[in-house]
Parts: structure tokens; C-alpha cells; sequence
């Protein structure tokens, strides 16, 4: 793909070689040529996920409980978001990337972003399981995100060309604040399932008298 034009079919073929041989996408991903292809690919990736989304939503699985009228602007912040996040994750990659004496060239960084970003629709498509069951949704969420540290990790091993074993010893890392963070999230939302549950006990009990 060139900075001039787009090839959709590249895109697709890339996609699928990110999810399941990323080794050996990462080790020939061209890490020049433009910044206009990550950011094709995140707005790509952005607005299957915003849709995807914002069908849950409508549907109230994963999504807003205030259905369309509310989910359309899930639809605008995740593709806003995803360009976004591609720079912040571009710097965010420069930076692990340097500390694992990898590349430090910008758009290197932002090509493995835009690369990762795959995960998006994946994410968005299993945010269902949420609507069924938080405690699902979570561990679902947590297994999504393993899998985008595992092929972080690839990119910056095989594109960025970064020390293996210290960027393992970062992805371990990042995995214990994914874990940490999903049990506070599990215990956040027990905490306001109670309060809940509570509130409608007293406007029960109210009522009655």
C-alpha cells in the first residue's frame, strides 16, 4: 500500500495475517511509506468497532441502556477515539520501544499501533457477553486484551526489532495491571449491584407502607 492509494484487499489480507501469523506479519511489515496508511486502517478499524457497538447498544447487550439516540455517539467517539489512540499509542509504543532498545522512529511505531488495532471490532463484537454477564464480560475482556499485548509484543520484537526477553518482562507487567484492574472493575460493579439492589428493597418497602 502506498501513501497515494489505499488497497482495500491489502488491508483485509494484512488484517487476517496480523490475527493469525503475527510473527511473520510484523517480521516484513513495511515500517515506511506515510503516515496516511495507520491512519486509514484505525479509521477502518475505529468505525467496524463504532458499529458493531452500536448495534449492542440498540440491542442493550454491552451497550447503553439508552439504546440508539445514545449509541449513535458511541459510533462517533470510537472512530474519533481510534485516531486518537493511534498517536497516543504510537508514542506510548516509542516509549516501551526505547526501553527494550528497539526502534524509536515514529512511524514505525505507529504502523505496529495501527497493526494491533485489529482488536477493535474483535473487542466491540464480544462486548455482547457483558450484556449477559458482567462477570463473562470481564474475563472475556481480559482474554482480549492478552492477546493484544501478545501481538504488541511480536510488533515490537520482529518490526521494531526489540530485546525479547525485556519486552516480555514489560508484557508480564502490563498483564498484572490488566488483572489487577479487572478485579477492581469486578468489585466496583458488586459494589453498585448491591447499592442497587438495596435502593430497590427501600422503594419496596416504601411503597408498602
Amino acid at each position: 500500500m502506498s501513501e497515494s492509494s489505499f488497497d482495500f484487499n491489502a488491508f483485509i489480507k494484512d488484517s487476517k495475517d496480523v490475527l493469525m501469523s503475527p510473527k511473520s506479519y510484523f517480521s516484513t511489515m513495511k515500517t515506511t511509506g506515510g503516515l496516511g496508511e495507520p491512519v486509514i486502517k484505525a479509521l477502518i478499524y475505529g468505525a467496524v468497532a463504532g458499529i458493531i457497538s452500536f448495534l449492542w447498544s440498540i440491542l442493550h447487550l454491552g451497550g447503553s441502556m439508552f439504546g440508539g439516540a445514545f449509541g449513535i455517539m458511541i459510533l462517533i467517539y470510537t472512530i474519533i477515539g481510534a485516531v486518537i489512540g493511534l498517536f497516543v499509542g504510537a508514542v506510548v509504543t516509542l516509549v516501551i520501544s526505547s526501553i527494550c532498545k528497539g526502534s524509536t522512529d515514529f512511524e514505525s511505531c505507529a504502523r505496529v499501533t495501527a497493526a494491533v488495532m485489529v482488536i477493535m471490532p474483535i473487542s466491540a463484537l464480544l462486548g455482547f457477553i457483558s450484556g449477559f454477564s458482567p462477570l463473562a464480560g470481564s474475563i472475556v475482556g481480559l482474554a482480549v486484551n492478552v492477546f493484544a499485548l501478545y501481538l504488541f509484543y511480536n510488533g515490537l520484537v520482529e518490526a521494531l526489532k526489540a530485546n525479547p526477553a525485556t519486552t516480555k518482562i514489560v508484557m508480564y507487567v502490563l498483564i498484572a495491571l490488566f488483572v489487577i484492574s479487572m478485579i477492581v472493575g469486578i468489585g466496583a460493579r458488586r459494589r453498585v449491584y448491591r447499592m442497587d439492589s438495596d435502593l430497590k428493597e427501600l422503594m419496596q418497602d416504601m411503597q408498602k407502607k
